[in-house]
């Protein structure tokens, strides 16, 4: 019998061959440890899953620790386990007259001594493994990230496909089984048009053999297949029906085939981008022959490229694989033509090919009636401020079709959903975000000058807002399941609670049986009435089933992140465009961070203030104490909207953000009833908003005593209210003007009239769009359409006239109290005026060293004849609107100031810890973060602005326009910014 000696093999098996001179050598002297067989089974059937050659029989390898401790407990408990040199001794039966007890003894000593030296090394190896730290990728596991990695890029590169092989499939299932599905309404539809659509795509591929170089958009459709095509237009033009400009149902053609045409060429670039990675992937180990798996012979150039890329992707270096193959990318950009020819064509045969049928029971005793699923139409618009009108050609969907579009977004392919891992960092204008998608850092829709601007600047500059986007991009997020649960009992009951929109129509009213003019008149403006409710809610209910289907989707990931990328004026935003962090109540409320911490005693305080704020309705103006003593007084009710949102009294419902104010309520409730309130974890992210954030720049900007402590610069027992402040100089303003005589001053009977009007509500529009150049006309329109809403004048030239006489005396009321703003503005205005005077775009670099450059030009029209229709792309001149120029200077260049107050304190927060979100003026951060977030915004506010901002930007307009002679800088206050520091309701 062969001897057994027990011992585990390391799964690296470096020391193999010596373990079998071990046992060559126990052979030799026919060693037998175990005399009966029992025993002998049991440790053959552990040692027959070990092999030599470092492989493992019969079953999965096992954790080295614990087969060493099975071996090792095996050895101390078994009776006939070696205990020692006696013991072993008595085990052994020489099979050999020659060999002596001693000679055998000394032998399994020897064996003995080398197994346990070799056990204990294998054992160290262990415990020096064990504490290795395991290697970390943003912040999981190694073999966890590149999982979810390969799950984001099949996500951002194979949807369409699927999509298309989905269709493809039930087609597949249904001719089997010769039974038709039974699929949603809107699924049934893509499925009855995706073979028709398809085929008629194909046959255009087929002729276009035959009519080569005559097709001029035939090179373009030549680049995907016709299913995908197939696919992406319908998604498509459902997806465009549901959320436009021009109403649900209905969208201009040059905007569907523009956007069509960019889907496609989008997935064409990522297309040949794949089939190329699939070759460099199967490329030959011969170099000499040089052959690829297509079978045409490469360069030794191309195998040495080849090798690169296939080198890293073995690392999953997808970054560097980008960059060499957007330097070797034979894939040239389509332009917008080509794009609107391919688009037109393929909505052409999608009209062709589609169909719809009304339900069975819509039928008589007729045939069913067939009819097209869409329509050409041309609408007429008339342009604002000129008596011109145009003609464009609008698609139209059928009526039983937008009908069901507020149904159909869980069945749409969306682009851009959430990201499963951290974005990549950005390092260029079109190199960060998405791994394949493509991604910009600027939002420039078109603007040439801008996009040049930014692609020259050098990387080095633009690090500040690289590392900003990079730190508001890795913030982890997750679904609130609690509130996102009842946000779709909520809607599959109608809607109609928390802002949700009616998910049923207003009735049309009938006709009336009558040939009174006067009451037909009232019929026809309450049918339009109708008519446009219905039209609105259909849009938001769209909006709404968007929002919550991205949800939905996202409700089972661990987290997900939302990539940024700035617009020009250097403002960040979210790239995912229906669930995020910007968006609505209903968004925020579904919305919470996927890190949790601990409250402490600071962060309960806070969350009880972050309920009052939600609230709204005044109690978010007043003092912290007073806010936290609302709370506390609501306990009772907070309680009851946490365990019974619906059910109960509904207190949640009162907020002015309800769905923010029932996630809070649920954490809050968690909290207070665990043993130890402070130590309960919270989710919820705490808003700290600036108070009307515009003016406060302009104080900080023109060092403004006055407006800074009308916006909370300076520390105060309660924090200042502007709009009440305002609303108070108006009253007065208007209550001398009341006392003056009618007769000599007409202005004093609307003075009279207003005088029970005036109040926060209706200056506060004009007021926080006072310092984006809102003019008299648009003060006039703010506040004529909060008296509408009242139903304050009957009359509507009444109305008319007071909302122009209220609409001065607001703006005198702003200048003022902010004076020093005012200059301000102004020496905005009459910079931009000179240097749009020589046809130039105003420009300037924002204190982080982002490139701005106005995109206010004329355009020219460009007629593009496609097989649809002829189609008017409009065209960037190098002829700038100088008047444009000229008013939108001052609240961009505030926007471009507020954005790099938001970028600093981002990149400050993320340096400290903290997990940061930022909208515009409002930063959130955990409960237990607020103060330190509190304490950075405040710095990085005054960092900001010891800065010779004003300067710096006249120095700049003084290089670029040397022959020009530009104002002096405005004089400014004595206002000490260190004040900041210590204002509590600077950002509360």
């Amino acid at each position: 019998m062969l001897p057994i000696i027990l011992i585990y093999f390391s799964p690296i098996c470096d020391h193999t061959k010596m373990w079998r001179n071990i046992f060559g050598r126990a052979t030799l002297r026919k060693i037998k440890p175990f005399s009966d067989s029992t025993s002998a089974s049991h440790f053959r059937g552990i040692f027959s899953s070990i092999d030599l050659g470092c492989g493992v029989r019969n079953r999965l390898p096992t954790n080295p620790v614990n087969e060493l401790g099975r071996l090792t407990s095996v050895l101390h408990n078994h009776p006939f386990a070696f205990r020692g040199l006696a013991t072993a001794a008595q085990t052994i039966d020489s099979t050999d007259p020659e060999d002596d007890s001693s000679s055998g003894s000394d032998e399994v000593n020897e064996l003995m001594s080398a197994m346990e030296k070799e056990t204990e090394r294998v054992r160290k190896k262990a415990r020096l493994a064990a504490k290795q730290p395991m290697k970390v990728v943003a912040g999981m596991g190694a073999q966890k990230y590149y999982s979810l990695k390969q799950r984001q890029v099949k996500l951002e590169t194979e949807e369409w496909e699927k999509a298309a092989k989905e269709c493809q499939e039930i087609i597949e299932d249904m001719c089997e089984q010769k039974l038709a599905p039974n699929l949603p309404y809107v699924k049934s539809l893509f499925l009855g048009w995706f073979e028709p659509l398809r085929d008629a795509i194909q046959a255009d591929l087929d002729g276009f053999k035959v009519k080569k170089g005559k097709i001029p958009y035939a090179s373009y459709m030549e680049q995907l297949p016709a299913d995908m095509m197939a696919v992406i237009t319908m998604h498509k033009m459902m997806g465009l029906l549901m959320t436009n400009a021009e109403g649900v149902g209905v969208v201009k053609v040059v905007n569907a085939a523009t956007q069509i045409g960019e889907a496609i060429e989008q997935e064409a670039r990522i297309n040949s981008f794949m089939k190329k990675a699939k070759k460099k992937k199967n490329v030959v180990d011969d170099e000499s022959e040089g052959v690829d798996a297509s079978g045409e012979v490469d360069t030794k150039e191309t195998l040495k490229l080849k090798k690169q890329i296939n080198t890293l992707l073995k690392k999953h270096k997808v970054r560097q694989v980008r960059g060499i193959v957007k330097a070797h990318d034979s894939f040239k950009s389509w332009g917008q033509e080509a794009q609107v020819k391919v688009g037109a064509r393929l909505i052409q045969l999608l009209m062709e090919t589609a169909y719809i049928q009304p339900p069975a029971e819509q039928f008589d005793d007729g045939p069913p009636e067939i009819r097209p699923a869409f329509k050409q139409s041309s609408r007429t618009v008339t342009i604002e401020n000129k008596k011109l009108s145009r003609k464009y050609g609008c698609i139209e969907c059928d009526p039983l079709i937008r009908k069901g579009l507020d149904k159909s977004a869980r069945h749409m392919v969306i682009p851009y959903l959430p990201m499963l891992i951290p974005p990549q960092n950005w390092t260029g204008y079109d190199q960060g975000a998405h791994f394949f998608l493509p991604s910009y850092i600027m939002r420039t829709h078109g603007a040439k000058q801008q996009r040049i601007a930014i692609k020259r600047t050098p990387k080095a500059q633009l690090e500040p807002v690289f590392k900003a986007l990079d730190t508001l991009g890795n913030t982890k997020w997750r679904i609130n399941k609690k509130v996102l649960s009842l946000v779709d009992r909520i809607w599959a009951n109608g809607g109609r609670v928390g802002g949700l929109v009616d998910r049923d129509d207003v009735p049309i009213p009938e006709e009336p049986d009558s040939e009174d003019q006067e009451e037909i008149k009232q019929w026809k403006w309450k049918m339009k009435e109708a008519n446009k409710e219905n039209s609105e809610r259909h849009s938001q209910r769209c909006d709404v089933e968007l929002k919550l289907e991205v949800a939905r989707k996202m409700k089972d990931e661990e987290g997900f992140y939302f990539p940024h990328n700035v617009d020009f004026r250097g403002r960040a935003y979210p790239m995912h465009p229906y669930l995020n962090h910007l968006g609505s109540d209903l968004c925020r409320g579904i919305l919470e961070f996927c890190e949790g911490k601990p409250l402490g005693e600071s962060g309960l305080r806070w969350l009880k203030i972050h309920i009052a704020n939600l609230y709204g309705g005044g109690v978010d103006k007043f003092a912290y104490k007073d806010r936290v003593a609302f709370t506390e007084s609501h306990l009772e009710d907070i309680f009851d909207s946490s365990d019974r949102p619906l059910e109960g009294k509904r207190w949640w419902l009162n907020a002015e953000d309800p769905f923010q104010c029932l996630a809070a309520c649920m954490n809050l409730s968690e909290a207070l009833r665990s043993p130890f309130p402070e130590a309960a974890i919270s989710h919820i992210p705490i808003h700290q908003d600036g108070s009307c954030n515009g003016l406060q720049h302009y104080a900080a900007l023109g060092r403004d005593q006055i407006g800074a402590a009308a916006v909370n610069l300076f520390t105060g027992e309660k924090p200042a209210d502007v709009y009440a402040d305002i609303a108070a100089r108006v009253l007065n303003i208007m209550r001398q003007d009341a006392e003056e005589d009618p007769e000599t001053f007409p202005n004093a009977t609307y003075a009279k009239l207003m005088l029970d009007q005036v109040d926060r509500k209706l200056v506060k529009q004009t007021v926080m769009t006072s310092v984006y150049g809102v003019t008299y006309s648009g003060a006039r329109d703010q506040i004529k359409k909060r008296l509408k809403e009242r139903g304050a004048f009957a009359d509507d030239s009444q109305n008319f006239h007071a909302s122009c006489y209220a609409a001065r005396v607001t703006l005198k009321a702003l200048e003022e109290m902010f004076e020093a703003a005012r200059a301000i503005m102004s020496w905005f205005g009459e910079c931009a005026k000179i240097i749009a005077s020589q046809n130039k775009a105003v420009c300037w670099t924002t204190p982080l060293g982002l490139p701005v450059v106005q995109p206010y030009r004329k355009n020219e029209r460009h007629l593009v004849k496609t097989t649809l229709q002829v189609l008017t792309l409009q065209r960037e001149t190098e002829k700038v609107m100088a008047r444009k120029q000229m008013t939108a200077f001052a609240p961009n260049f505030v926007h471009s100031l507020d954005g790099s107050h938001m970028m600093m304190t981002a990149v400050a927060c993320n340096k400290a810890g903290l997990s940061f979100a930022g909208v515009h003026d409002s930063f959130w951060t955990h409960a237990c973060d607020v103060e330190l977030m509190n304490n950075i915004l405040r710095e990085k506010f005054v960092e900001l602005y010891d800065k010779p901002i004003l300067e710096n930007l006249l120095e700049s307009f003084q290089k670029s326009f040397p022959g020009l002679t530009f104002p002096p800088l405005p004089e400014r206050g004595d206002f000490d910014l260190r004040e900041v520091i210590r204002s509590p309701y600077f950002f509360n």
